[in-house]
């Protein structure tokens, strides 16, 4: 391992602890903002899938932005990082339907999948990197991680009437109050 793929995998080790602590945290704030309309965009508005997949997607987008001052000349920059953020959701959600074939929902088993999600996407950026030359899907990565943050963005005031949607707890779909049961 160079000097070049050491330093970009500790950055991406310390990404993987930023976005699990500050996800962490997401998972609160809208409460204790107040129900805030804006601070719902970057935290979970309720306990369905769709609103914990914000808390791994937000913190690894505002860590992509401090990251790529140091390694934004470092391989497929871009490119990985937006590979390793759409792994995570999709980590997310299979793993979490998955195990809800045979057990119920299990608190432990839902925070153990995340901190996967997020370090395997940490990951993956990481041998992307380092090891692949990706950099003419550039414009695509951008557009794919706007559209990402676009449908966050819109799926938390109108979701689709699907169960990944659904609060388990409440019933309700999307900002609480804002879009009932339907």
């Amino acid at each position: 391992m160079n000097k070049v793929q050491r330093r970009v995998l500790r950055l991406e080790l310390a990404g993987a602890v930023f976005i699990i602590l500050l996800g962490s945290m997401l998972h609160f704030t809208f409460e204790l903002s107040g129900r805030n309309p804006v601070v719902g965009v970057f935290s979970a508005v309720n306990e369905s899938v769709w609103e914990h997949l914000k808390l791994a997607y937000w913190p690894a987008v505002a860590y992509m932005g401090v990251e790529h001052r140091r390694l934004k000349t470092v391989g497929s920059f871009l490119t990985a990082k937006a590979i390793g953020i759409c792994l995570m959701p999709v980590i997310i959600v299979s793993s979490f339907y998955a195990y809800n074939v045979f057990i119920e929902e299990n608190l432990l088993l839902d925070i153990l999948i995340f901190i996967v999600a997020v370090v395997t996407g940490q990951l993956a950026s990481y041998r992307l990197m380092t090891r692949e030359n990706l950099g003419a899907y550039g414009r695509i990565s951008l557009i794919t991680l706007v559209s990402m943050a676009i449908v966050f963005t819109v799926f938390t005031f109108h979701p689709p009437k699907l169960e990944v949607f659904r609060d388990p707890v409440s019933g309700n779909y999307g900002f609480q109050g804002f879009s009932k049961p339907g």
